[in-house]
């Protein structure tokens, strides 16, 4: 392929600049670490920066996230989709979608295996000849969809320590039930050093940088300095179809892809729902069944694993390998994605190990339930079809947890959906 790179452009990116009740959890990490000092994320699904970008910066890291990729700026030679933007477009650019790519692979009964060339399977080619197919004796099959990015700078600037504390806390938490996993990834642009894993459904990347750089190779087959090898066609060489030692592209577009991520401000909550930042409202029918439905939320022990709140750490602080420092525009922010960016075993594991080794085979990334209400399809692999289903589908570390919904009363119900559905 021909070798492709970008015109140089500004970026931001690498800037130095009772039995089981975890009662009102809400707090177990977020709120308790919340500081006078924080402030709200904006929320909003208006296209609109959340402030680290400038809108003109915005705007075009924008065109490079929407930018459709052809042969000659480096697609292929094997990719799922063309652009970022066709696979996190819902209900803005940066969001989630129903696009669902297929990874496949080998359990010999204690480990996990990688067919020839990774378990990603990519849906596409740039020549029949080389099309990637499920291996026929694969007996590890799986779908994923795509992840919203909305927001994900905050999550970027999560201090690790919170994590680590929300993991060690849980079990207290839950009587031992309950503990989620913390894993340790490379940094591709910090070549030898690690940080905790926040991105992808096995927190396979711990920065907005390597998240693009993987999504630019193994979604659209687009090779950078940062991840400089060709994604194969089920181990077959595909030498004939590439530039061979070259990359397809300069780190540009992959750190205008991150910059476009760490611009997005976080999902808003459906209109009338209650903001937690004017206390003292005059509350209507409905708000007040969501504020009842957030209780039941806490008290059947959801908030675990579903945390509410977590503030960023200060502006200016050094993460991913010391090669970004938090800038003001995203530090001491406090936001509320209800998840908790762990690993945890409820039973709908898809048999994959990516980054975190063997032990989170069946372990799956909490789904943050900021923009609920904006999704139609539901756990990793878009197989359930209500909110309901893929409450039932959880069991494993969050059996009592489920037990407590199944006892809920009719009210308590209908408010918890309530609640639900204004994420």
């Amino acid at each position: 392929m021909a070798l492709h790179a970008k015109n140089s452009m500004t970026t931001h990116l690498i800037c130095r600049p009772a039995p089981f009740v975890i009662g009102l959890s809400a707090g177990i990490l977020g709120l308790a670490s919340m500081t006078a000092n924080s402030i709200e994320a904006p929320t909003g699904y208006d296209g609109l920066t959340n402030g680290y970008l400038t809108q003109a910066g915005y705007q075009q890291a924008l065109a490079e996230f929407s930018l459709i990729q052809t042969i000659p700026t480096g697609l292929g030679p094997v990719f799922n989709d063309a652009s970022c933007q066709a696979c996190h477009k819902g209900p803005i650019d940066g969001g989630h979608s129903q696009v669902r790519v297929q990874r496949a692979g080998y359990f010999d009964g204690v480990n996990f295996i990688d067919p020839p060339g990774g378990s990603l399977i990519p849906a596409r080619a740039i020549d029949p000849s080389i099309q990637a197919r499920v291996p026929r004796d694969a007996n590890v099959k799986t779908f994923r969809t795509s992840l919203s990015t909305l927001g994900d700078g905050y999550v970027e600037a999560i201090p690790d320590s919170a994590l680590i504390k929300l993991a060690n806390d849980q079990p207290r938490q839950s009587k031992g039930l309950i503990k989620g996993q913390y894993v340790l990834v490379d940094l591709l642009e910090a070549p030898g050093k690690r940080a905790i894993g926040k991105f992808g459904w096995k927190d396979q990347h711990a920065s907005l940088v390597s998240f693009s750089a993987d999504a630019y190779r193994n979604e659209m087959g687009i090779t950078t300095p940062l991840f400089p090898t060709e994604a194969t066609s089920n181990g077959r060489s595909v030498d004939r179809f590439e530039t061979v030692g070259q990359p397809n592209d300069s780190n540009d577009g992959v750190l205008l892809a991150a910059n476009f991520m760490r611009s997005t401000k976080a999902p808003a909550r459906t209109p009338g729902s209650l903001d937690p930042r004017q206390p003292g409202q005059n509350p209507t029918a409905r708000q007040v069944s969501i504020t009842q439905g957030e209780r039941v939320f806490n008290a059947a022990g959801c908030g675990i694993c579903h945390t509410p709140s977590f503030v960023t750490a200060p502006a200016g602080t050094p993460i991913n390998g010391g090669d970004y420092l938090i800038p003001v525009a995203l530090g001491g922010v406090t936001f509320h994605p209800y998840g908790d960016f762990l690993l945890h075993d409820i039973g709908t594991g898809d048999g994959i190990v990516q980054n975190g080794g063997q032990s989170t085979r069946n372990k799956m990334r909490t789904m943050p339930l900021w923009g609920l209400s904006k999704r139609r399809t539901f756990l990793h692999d878009g197989s359930a079809t209500t909110v309901q289903s893929a409450i039932n589908q959880h069991s494993g570390e969050a059996v009592q947890v489920i037990a407590a919904f199944r006892r809920l009363s009719s009210q308590d119900s209908q408010n918890l959906m309530n609640f639900l559905n204004s994420l």
